[in-house]
Protein backbone atom coordinates (compact mmCIF):
# COMPACT_ATOMS: atom_id res chain seq x y z
CA UNK A 1 0.00 0.00 0.00
CA UNK A 2 2.41 2.72 0.72
CA UNK A 3 4.44 1.45 -2.26
CA UNK A 4 1.81 2.33 -4.42
CA UNK A 5 1.54 5.43 -2.52
CA UNK A 6 4.82 6.51 -3.32
CA UNK A 7 4.50 5.41 -7.46
CA UNK A 8 1.14 7.78 -7.51
CA UNK A 9 3.35 10.69 -5.45
CA UNK A 10 6.12 10.25 -8.08
CA UNK A 11 4.25 10.21 -10.85
CA UNK A 12 2.09 13.49 -9.83
CA UNK A 13 5.82 14.83 -9.46
CA UNK A 14 7.25 14.13 -12.87
CA UNK A 15 3.36 15.41 -14.76
CA UNK A 16 4.65 18.55 -14.33
CA UNK A 17 7.96 18.10 -16.34
CA UNK A 18 7.95 19.44 -20.06
CA UNK A 19 8.27 16.67 -22.73
CA UNK A 20 11.63 18.34 -23.96
CA UNK A 21 13.03 17.72 -20.74
CA UNK A 22 12.67 14.08 -21.33
CA UNK A 23 13.58 14.16 -24.35
CA UNK A 24 16.97 15.57 -23.71
CA UNK A 25 17.45 13.49 -21.03
CA UNK A 26 16.65 10.55 -23.31
CA UNK A 27 19.19 11.82 -25.52
CA UNK A 28 22.02 11.97 -23.06
CA UNK A 29 20.96 8.70 -21.44
CA UNK A 30 21.65 7.62 -24.82
CA UNK A 31 24.36 8.74 -25.78
CA UNK A 32 26.22 7.85 -22.57
CA UNK A 33 25.38 4.11 -23.41
CA UNK A 34 26.54 4.15 -27.09
CA UNK A 35 29.71 6.03 -25.54
CA UNK A 36 30.11 2.98 -23.50
CA UNK A 37 29.09 0.29 -26.07
CA UNK A 38 31.16 1.89 -28.85
CA UNK A 39 34.58 2.21 -26.96
CA UNK A 40 35.01 -1.14 -27.96
CA UNK A 41 34.01 -1.40 -31.38
CA UNK A 42 36.18 -0.82 -34.42
CA UNK A 43 35.72 3.49 -35.13
CA UNK A 44 33.94 2.60 -38.47
CA UNK A 45 31.62 0.49 -36.95
CA UNK A 46 31.29 2.93 -33.97
CA UNK A 47 30.78 5.90 -35.87
CA UNK A 48 28.05 4.19 -38.24
CA UNK A 49 25.99 3.00 -35.15
CA UNK A 50 25.96 6.75 -33.29
CA UNK A 51 24.91 8.03 -36.75
CA UNK A 52 21.78 5.63 -36.50
CA UNK A 53 21.45 6.18 -33.13
CA UNK A 54 21.34 10.05 -33.73
CA UNK A 55 18.75 9.03 -36.82
CA UNK A 56 16.43 7.61 -34.66
CA UNK A 57 16.54 10.50 -31.83
CA UNK A 58 15.99 12.87 -34.26
CA UNK A 59 13.10 11.20 -35.83
CA UNK A 60 11.32 10.52 -32.67
CA UNK A 61 12.06 14.41 -31.53
CA UNK A 62 10.46 15.51 -35.16
CA UNK A 63 7.22 13.60 -34.56
CA UNK A 64 4.65 14.57 -32.56
CA UNK A 65 1.08 12.73 -31.85
CA UNK A 66 -1.73 14.92 -31.01
CA UNK A 67 -4.71 12.99 -29.43
CA UNK A 68 -7.91 13.99 -30.70
CA UNK A 69 -9.35 15.65 -27.28
CA UNK A 70 -6.38 18.02 -27.87
CA UNK A 71 -5.03 20.87 -29.31
CA UNK A 72 -1.23 21.81 -29.05
CA UNK A 73 0.51 25.39 -29.56
CA UNK A 74 3.72 24.82 -31.06
CA UNK A 75 7.22 26.90 -30.60
CA UNK A 76 10.24 26.61 -32.24
CA UNK A 77 13.43 28.93 -30.64
CA UNK A 78 10.33 29.57 -28.48
CA UNK A 79 8.66 31.72 -31.24
CA UNK A 80 4.57 30.70 -31.75
CA UNK A 81 4.04 28.79 -34.66
CA UNK A 82 1.02 27.39 -35.18
CA UNK A 83 -1.23 25.04 -33.67
CA UNK A 84 -1.17 21.13 -33.82
CA UNK A 85 -4.60 19.45 -35.20
CA UNK A 86 -4.96 16.00 -33.66
CA UNK A 87 -3.19 13.35 -35.22
CA UNK A 88 0.58 12.50 -36.59
CA UNK A 89 2.51 16.09 -36.91
CA UNK A 90 6.15 16.79 -38.04
CA UNK A 91 8.07 19.50 -36.67
CA UNK A 92 11.21 20.79 -36.55
CA UNK A 93 13.42 18.17 -34.12
CA UNK A 94 15.31 19.34 -31.22
CA UNK A 95 14.66 23.48 -31.24
CA UNK A 96 10.49 22.75 -30.59
CA UNK A 97 8.56 22.83 -28.13
CA UNK A 98 4.73 21.92 -27.91
CA UNK A 99 1.79 23.31 -25.39
CA UNK A 100 -1.05 20.54 -24.72
CA UNK A 101 -4.55 22.32 -24.39
CA UNK A 102 -7.65 20.13 -24.00
CA UNK A 103 -10.27 21.22 -25.76
CA UNK A 104 -12.97 19.35 -23.87
CA UNK A 105 -15.74 20.73 -21.36
CA UNK A 106 -14.08 20.98 -17.96
CA UNK A 107 -15.02 21.91 -14.72
CA UNK A 108 -13.62 24.13 -11.76
CA UNK A 109 -14.70 23.89 -8.21
CA UNK A 110 -14.81 27.07 -6.73
CA UNK A 111 -14.36 27.71 -3.21
CA UNK A 112 -16.64 28.86 -0.75
CA UNK A 113 -16.72 32.46 -0.64
CA UNK A 114 -18.31 34.75 2.46
CA UNK A 115 -20.34 38.07 1.35
CA UNK A 116 -22.47 40.13 2.66
CA UNK A 117 -26.12 40.97 0.92
CA UNK A 118 -27.18 43.88 0.51
CA UNK A 119 -29.48 43.86 3.51
CA UNK A 120 -26.30 43.57 6.03
CA UNK A 121 -26.84 39.57 5.80
CA UNK A 122 -23.40 37.34 5.36
CA UNK A 123 -23.58 34.35 3.98
CA UNK A 124 -21.35 31.74 2.42
CA UNK A 125 -21.81 30.35 -1.02
CA UNK A 126 -20.37 28.28 -3.61
CA UNK A 127 -20.30 27.53 -7.12
CA UNK A 128 -19.38 25.38 -10.33
CA UNK A 129 -17.92 26.46 -13.50
CA UNK A 130 -18.53 24.58 -16.13
CA UNK A 131 -16.23 25.83 -19.60
CA UNK A 132 -14.01 25.54 -22.58
CA UNK A 133 -11.40 26.12 -24.54
CA UNK A 134 -12.71 27.47 -28.16
CA UNK A 135 -9.16 29.22 -29.17
CA UNK A 136 -5.86 27.54 -28.00
CA UNK A 137 -3.78 29.95 -29.59
CA UNK A 138 -5.39 32.97 -27.31
CA UNK A 139 -5.52 30.66 -24.20
CA UNK A 140 -1.55 30.11 -24.68
CA UNK A 141 -0.46 33.83 -25.75
CA UNK A 142 -3.06 35.60 -23.60
CA UNK A 143 -3.03 34.14 -20.33
CA UNK A 144 -0.81 32.21 -18.20
CA UNK A 145 -2.78 29.94 -16.36
CA UNK A 146 -6.41 30.31 -17.29
CA UNK A 147 -7.69 27.82 -14.32
CA UNK A 148 -6.65 29.31 -12.03
CA UNK A 149 -7.53 32.57 -13.59
CA UNK A 150 -11.29 31.80 -14.35
CA UNK A 151 -10.97 30.30 -10.33
CA UNK A 152 -9.95 33.61 -8.77
CA UNK A 153 -12.63 35.70 -11.38
CA UNK A 154 -15.27 33.54 -10.53
CA UNK A 155 -14.84 33.99 -6.77
CA UNK A 156 -14.59 37.73 -6.69
CA UNK A 157 -18.25 37.85 -9.53
CA UNK A 158 -19.64 35.63 -6.70
CA UNK A 159 -19.32 37.88 -4.14
CA UNK A 160 -20.29 40.99 -6.13
CA UNK A 161 -23.48 39.29 -7.34
CA UNK A 162 -24.20 38.25 -3.97
CA UNK A 163 -23.60 41.87 -2.76
CA UNK A 164 -26.13 43.30 -4.77
CA UNK A 165 -28.96 40.86 -3.50
CA UNK A 166 -31.15 40.83 -0.51
CA UNK A 167 -31.12 37.65 1.19
CA UNK A 168 -34.22 36.45 0.59
CA UNK A 169 -33.35 36.89 -3.46
CA UNK A 170 -29.84 35.05 -2.87
CA UNK A 171 -31.64 31.84 -1.50
CA UNK A 172 -34.98 32.05 -3.79
CA UNK A 173 -33.44 33.08 -7.07
CA UNK A 174 -30.81 31.05 -8.11
CA UNK A 175 -31.13 31.39 -11.61
CA UNK A 176 -30.48 35.08 -11.55
CA UNK A 177 -27.09 34.60 -9.50
CA UNK A 178 -26.10 32.19 -12.47
CA UNK A 179 -27.12 34.10 -15.45
CA UNK A 180 -25.09 37.25 -13.80
CA UNK A 181 -22.17 35.78 -12.93
CA UNK A 182 -21.78 34.05 -16.44
CA UNK A 183 -22.60 36.98 -18.08
CA UNK A 184 -19.61 39.05 -15.46
CA UNK A 185 -17.51 36.05 -16.85
CA UNK A 186 -17.90 35.97 -20.13
CA UNK A 187 -16.55 39.32 -21.37
CA UNK A 188 -13.16 38.41 -20.09
CA UNK A 189 -12.60 35.15 -20.60
CA UNK A 190 -13.67 35.62 -24.61
CA UNK A 191 -10.17 37.68 -24.75
CA UNK A 192 -8.41 34.43 -23.69
CA UNK A 193 -9.88 31.92 -26.31
CA UNK A 194 -12.44 30.52 -23.23
CA UNK A 195 -16.15 30.23 -23.40
CA UNK A 196 -17.66 29.76 -19.68
CA UNK A 197 -20.76 27.21 -20.91
CA UNK A 198 -22.64 27.40 -17.24
CA UNK A 199 -22.27 28.51 -14.15
CA UNK A 200 -24.15 26.82 -11.22
CA UNK A 201 -24.42 27.81 -7.48
CA UNK A 202 -24.29 24.98 -5.17
CA UNK A 203 -25.42 26.04 -1.74
CA UNK A 204 -26.07 29.55 -0.04
CA UNK A 205 -25.41 29.60 3.48
CA UNK A 206 -26.31 32.58 5.85
CA UNK A 207 -25.16 32.97 9.10
CA UNK A 208 -25.73 31.08 12.20
CA UNK A 209 -27.72 34.45 13.98
CA UNK A 210 -29.17 34.63 10.54
CA UNK A 211 -30.34 30.95 10.30
CA UNK A 212 -31.98 30.99 13.73
CA UNK A 213 -33.67 34.16 12.96
CA UNK A 214 -34.90 32.73 9.50
CA UNK A 215 -36.43 29.79 11.43
CA UNK A 216 -38.07 32.03 13.99
CA UNK A 217 -39.75 34.03 11.68
CA UNK A 218 -40.87 30.90 9.93
CA UNK A 219 -42.57 29.48 13.14
CA UNK A 220 -43.82 32.88 13.80
CA UNK A 221 -45.69 32.88 10.04
CA UNK A 222 -47.00 29.26 10.02
CA UNK A 223 -48.58 30.22 13.49
CA UNK A 224 -50.27 33.19 12.23
CA UNK A 225 -51.72 31.62 9.44
CA UNK A 226 -53.10 28.56 12.02
CA UNK A 227 -54.25 31.86 13.97
CA UNK A 228 -56.07 32.89 10.28
CA UNK A 229 -57.28 29.79 9.21
CA UNK A 230 -58.87 29.35 12.94
CA UNK A 231 -60.18 32.48 13.06
CA UNK A 232 -62.19 31.77 9.77
CA UNK A 233 -63.49 28.68 10.41
CA UNK A 234 -64.91 30.17 13.95
CA UNK A 235 -66.11 33.17 11.84
CA UNK A 236 -67.83 30.39 9.47
CA UNK A 237 -69.26 28.42 12.10
CA UNK A 238 -70.94 31.27 13.47
CA UNK A 239 -72.19 32.02 9.89
CA UNK A 240 -73.58 29.11 9.48
CA UNK A 241 -74.91 28.49 12.99
CA UNK A 242 -77.08 32.08 12.81
CA UNK A 243 -78.02 31.17 9.24
CA UNK A 244 -79.61 28.23 10.74
CA UNK A 245 -81.08 29.69 13.43
CA UNK A 246 -82.56 32.30 10.83
CA UNK A 247 -84.27 29.36 8.50
CA UNK A 248 -85.56 27.98 12.11
CA UNK A 249 -87.32 31.32 12.43
CA UNK A 250 -88.63 31.64 9.16
CA UNK A 251 -90.08 28.10 9.47
CA UNK A 252 -91.60 28.57 12.67
CA UNK A 253 -93.20 32.07 11.76
CA UNK A 254 -94.33 30.34 8.59
CA UNK A 255 -95.67 27.47 10.31
CA UNK A 256 -97.48 30.20 13.01
CA UNK A 257 -98.68 32.04 9.81
CA UNK A 258 -100.15 28.45 8.45
CA UNK A 259 -101.39 27.89 12.14
CA UNK A 260 -103.34 31.40 12.37
CA UNK A 261 -104.42 30.86 8.54
CA UNK A 262 -106.23 27.59 9.63
CA UNK A 263 -107.47 28.81 13.04
CA UNK A 264 -109.40 31.63 11.18
CA UNK A 265 -110.80 29.60 8.44
CA UNK A 266 -111.78 27.07 11.53
CA UNK A 267 -113.48 30.13 12.63
CA UNK A 268 -115.18 31.17 9.49
CA UNK A 269 -116.08 27.71 8.94
CA UNK A 270 -117.85 27.23 12.53
CA UNK A 271 -119.53 30.41 11.56
CA UNK A 272 -121.24 29.36 8.50
CA UNK A 273 -122.37 26.15 10.21
CA UNK A 274 -123.84 27.97 12.35
CA UNK A 275 -125.57 30.51 10.41
CA UNK A 276 -126.67 27.43 8.07
CA UNK A 277 -127.99 25.56 10.82
CA UNK A 278 -130.13 28.55 11.98
CA UNK A 279 -131.35 29.01 8.30
CA UNK A 280 -132.06 25.01 8.33
CA UNK A 281 -133.97 25.28 11.54
CA UNK A 282 -136.41 28.30 10.76
CA UNK A 283 -137.38 30.63 13.31
CA UNK A 284 -139.93 27.51 14.18
CA UNK A 285 -136.94 25.69 15.94
CA UNK A 286 -135.34 28.56 17.26
CA UNK A 287 -138.17 29.41 19.29
CA UNK A 288 -138.37 25.60 20.74
CA UNK A 289 -135.27 25.63 21.50
CA UNK A 290 -135.94 29.36 23.27
CA UNK A 291 -138.89 28.21 25.46
CA UNK A 292 -136.91 24.87 26.39
CA UNK A 293 -134.62 27.13 27.77
CA UNK A 294 -137.04 29.34 29.23
CA UNK A 295 -138.39 26.34 31.06
CA UNK A 296 -135.46 25.51 32.47
CA UNK A 297 -134.73 28.74 33.75
CA UNK A 298 -138.07 28.94 35.28
CA UNK A 299 -136.99 26.31 37.27
CA UNK A 300 -134.47 27.77 39.52
CA UNK A 301 -135.29 29.76 42.48
CA UNK A 302 -134.46 33.43 40.39
CA UNK A 303 -137.33 35.68 40.15
CA UNK A 304 -135.90 38.17 37.87
CA UNK A 305 -134.71 37.22 34.39
CA UNK A 306 -133.18 38.03 31.25
CA UNK A 307 -134.78 36.92 27.93
CA UNK A 308 -132.75 38.12 25.09
CA UNK A 309 -134.96 41.03 22.36
CA UNK A 310 -134.99 38.73 19.41
CA UNK A 311 -136.41 35.56 21.38
CA UNK A 312 -139.14 38.58 23.00
CA UNK A 313 -139.56 39.43 19.45
CA UNK A 314 -139.96 35.87 17.88
CA UNK A 315 -142.31 35.01 21.08
CA UNK A 316 -144.72 37.95 19.91
CA UNK A 317 -145.06 37.36 16.61
CA UNK A 318 -145.87 34.09 17.37
CA UNK A 319 -147.33 34.39 20.36
CA UNK A 320 -151.12 33.69 18.99
CA UNK A 321 -149.99 30.13 18.24
CA UNK A 322 -149.15 29.33 21.67
CA UNK A 323 -151.16 27.37 24.10
CA UNK A 324 -152.80 29.69 26.75
CA UNK A 325 -152.07 32.67 24.63
CA UNK A 326 -154.13 35.73 24.92
CA UNK A 327 -154.21 37.01 21.52
CA UNK A 328 -156.71 34.20 20.60
CA UNK A 329 -156.53 30.80 18.75
CA UNK A 330 -155.19 30.21 14.96
CA UNK A 331 -156.75 28.18 12.63
CA UNK A 332 -154.15 26.66 11.76
CA UNK A 333 -150.96 25.02 13.73
CA UNK A 334 -147.79 26.48 13.94
CA UNK A 335 -145.72 26.75 10.58
CA UNK A 336 -141.77 27.66 10.85
CA UNK A 337 -141.68 31.26 8.63
CA UNK A 338 -138.57 33.31 7.24
CA UNK A 339 -136.27 35.44 9.13
CA UNK A 340 -137.11 39.36 9.67
CA UNK A 341 -133.97 41.40 8.31
CA UNK A 342 -132.91 42.09 11.57
CA UNK A 343 -132.64 38.78 12.78
CA UNK A 344 -131.30 37.67 9.32
CA UNK A 345 -128.51 40.32 10.14
CA UNK A 346 -127.68 39.40 13.77
CA UNK A 347 -127.74 35.72 12.44
CA UNK A 348 -125.23 36.69 9.89
CA UNK A 349 -126.90 34.47 7.32
CA UNK A 350 -126.92 37.48 4.45
CA UNK A 351 -122.94 36.97 4.29
CA UNK A 352 -122.97 33.18 4.10
CA UNK A 353 -122.29 33.00 0.59
CA UNK A 354 -119.14 35.77 0.98
CA UNK A 355 -117.83 33.71 4.03
CA UNK A 356 -118.03 30.11 1.46
CA UNK A 357 -116.23 32.41 -1.10
CA UNK A 358 -113.49 33.27 1.31
CA UNK A 359 -112.87 29.52 1.95
CA UNK A 360 -110.77 26.75 0.37
CA UNK A 361 -112.56 23.95 -1.07
CA UNK A 362 -110.81 21.72 1.46
CA UNK A 363 -112.12 23.25 3.75
CA UNK A 364 -115.29 22.83 3.13
CA UNK A 365 -115.14 19.26 2.03
CA UNK A 366 -113.53 18.70 5.51
CA UNK A 367 -116.71 19.83 7.54
CA UNK A 368 -119.30 18.20 4.64
CA UNK A 369 -120.44 20.87 2.37
CA UNK A 370 -121.16 19.32 -1.04
CA UNK A 371 -122.29 21.96 -4.05
CA UNK A 372 -125.49 20.82 -5.73
CA UNK A 373 -126.54 20.68 -9.32
CA UNK A 374 -128.40 23.36 -8.98
CA UNK A 375 -126.24 25.93 -7.50
CA UNK A 376 -127.47 25.77 -3.99
CA UNK A 377 -125.13 24.65 -1.39
CA UNK A 378 -126.30 21.97 1.29
CA UNK A 379 -124.74 21.75 3.93
CA UNK A 380 -124.68 18.81 6.66
CA UNK A 381 -125.43 20.14 9.77
CA UNK A 382 -127.03 17.90 11.97
CA UNK A 383 -124.16 17.76 13.84
CA UNK A 384 -123.43 21.15 14.07
CA UNK A 385 -126.66 21.71 15.33
CA UNK A 386 -126.52 19.56 18.00
CA UNK A 387 -123.24 20.74 19.32
CA UNK A 388 -124.65 24.07 19.36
Amino acid sequence: MSSRSEFEELSALTDGVPDGVWTVLAAIGAAVVGLIAFASLDPIVAVGALALVVLAITLLSAVEIVDAYEKRALTVFGEYRSLLEPGLNLIPPFVSRTYAFDVRTRVIDVAPQEAITRDNSPVTADAVVYYRIVDAKKAFLEVDDYETAISNLAQTTLRAVLGDMELDDTLSRRELINSRIRRDLDEPTDEWGISVEAVEVREVTPAAGVKRAMEEQSSAERRRRAMILEAQGERRSAVETAEGDKQADIIRAQGSKQSQILESQGDAISTVLRAKSAEAMGERAIIERGMESLERIGEGDSSTFIIPQELTSLVGRYGGQLTGSDIGSAASPLESKDFDDETREILGLDTIDELLTNLDVDDLSSVGVDDSGDGETQLEVDAAVDGE
